[in-house]
């Protein structure tokens, strides 16, 4: 092998297929070893090859050109990594060892990233960089043979330091959310809607507004609904997250009571007579710099009138559209996300140094 594919489970054969027919000449081997998500490729010009696989194949993840196959042994694989390392990475790199074990060996995967990493930092005095290198370096380890191979495709990453880290700011956000009346299925199905997404954002508090006489049926099935949404997605985040996860609480509400109870905070009310979310940018900026901001969404009906006199801001999300009841949190956040990141004031991600 000179190439390693990776990739979705199920897709091995599909992948050698396409291969076989751009490279005639190669020759292909889906789920090596019986190992599930991989394809080993032969042929004379791998980086030719590689790169035209990563091009014509999107079933294909990861590209792998193989520099090197050792026995997997800690120390022939810290050999030939240190031997590719040297026509491959400079000083001026920021590189990391991501090693991939198959099989039973008496070293774990970590063991080799580690001690990889320190030996090829040793000779080349590059940075290590675990979250964005320019140059990683792959370890692919099937059971008694290891190949340390050179991507062609790009890593992508959730999180990378351009991007804004907005949860600070979300959990500032405590939406007002107008109870929902009506038909007893439709009240359910939207208040979990309504539920799961505050909790996607984790916003600081959702607050269930009521301005006028509401059936008692409907509000109860509308807040057991809305804490059932909040539940399921926090339930899917604790399992998913690597860090530790707010619960929204949920609270209960007069309108009129919440905006006195509220005086001296800043108010945004969401309704289309108002500016468009982001010709408020500067405003919107200098909100967020107290500690909790209140958002009022309607439902069905509109926000009554007389509630704007005692409100920082009335924005509009969507000139021209009339948003379905539970499209309003997440275009709230989103939209808020968005003009904050342009106004320059959400925080970035800092990058872990590594020794």
């Amino acid at each position: 092998m000179n190439l390693v594919l990776k990739t979705r489970k199920g897709l091995e054969k599909i992948v050698a297929s396409q291969v076989r027919e751009i490279l005639p000449e190669a020759e292909v081997t889906p789920e090596p070893f019986g190992y599930l998500g991989v394809v080993f490729v032969n042929v004379a010009d791998k980086w030719k090859a590689a790169e035209l696989i990563s091009e014509r194949i999107p079933e294909v993840d990861r590209v792998l050109v193989v520099e090197r196959v050792v026995s997997a042994k800690l120390n022939e694989i810290e050999e030939a990594a240190l031997d590719v390392a040297k026509r491959f990475i400079t000083a001026e790199d920021r590189f990391a060892v991501r090693t991939t074990r198959r099989g039973r060996h008496d070293f774990t995967s970590i063991d080799v990233n580690v001690r990889v990493g320190a030996a090829i930092r040793g000779v080349t005095n590059a940075e290590v960089d675990l979250e964005e290198p320019t140059k990683p370096l792959y370890i692919e380890i099937f059971q008694d043979v290891a190949a340390v191979c050179i991507p062609v495709t790009r890593e992508y990453r959730k999180l990378t330091r351009e991007k804004p880290m907005p949860l600070q700011l979300l959990r500032k956000i405590a939406v007002g959310q107008f109870v929902y009346d009506g038909d007893d299925d439709v009240v359910k199905k939207m208040g979990e809607r309504i539920g799961r997404a505050a909790q996607t954002f984790e916003i600081g508090e959702l607050s269930i507004l009521l301005y006028k006489p509401v059936s008692a049926k409907s509000l109860r099935y509308f807040l057991e609904s809305v804490e059932a949404g909040v539940e399921s997605r926090y339930q899917i985040q604790l399992r998913s997250y690597g860090r530790a996860v707010w619960r929204v609480p949920v609270y209960v509400y007069e309108l009129y009571h919440y905006v006195r109870d509220r005086s001296g905070e800043p108010i945004i009310a969401t309704d289309p007579k108002g500016v468009y979310i982001s010709h408020a940018r500067e405003k919107l900026a200098q909100l967020f710099s107290h500690d909790r901001i209140n958002v009022l969404i309607g439902s069905r009906e509109g926000i009554p009138p007389g509630v704007f006199r005692f409100t920082s801001l009335v924005i509009d999300l969507m000139p021209g559209v009339t948003l379905a009841t539970d499209f309003v949190i997440p275009s709230v956040v989103v939209g808020f996300v968005s003009t904050l990141e342009e106004a320059g004031v959400l925080p970035r991600r800092e990058r872990t140094k590594h020794k």
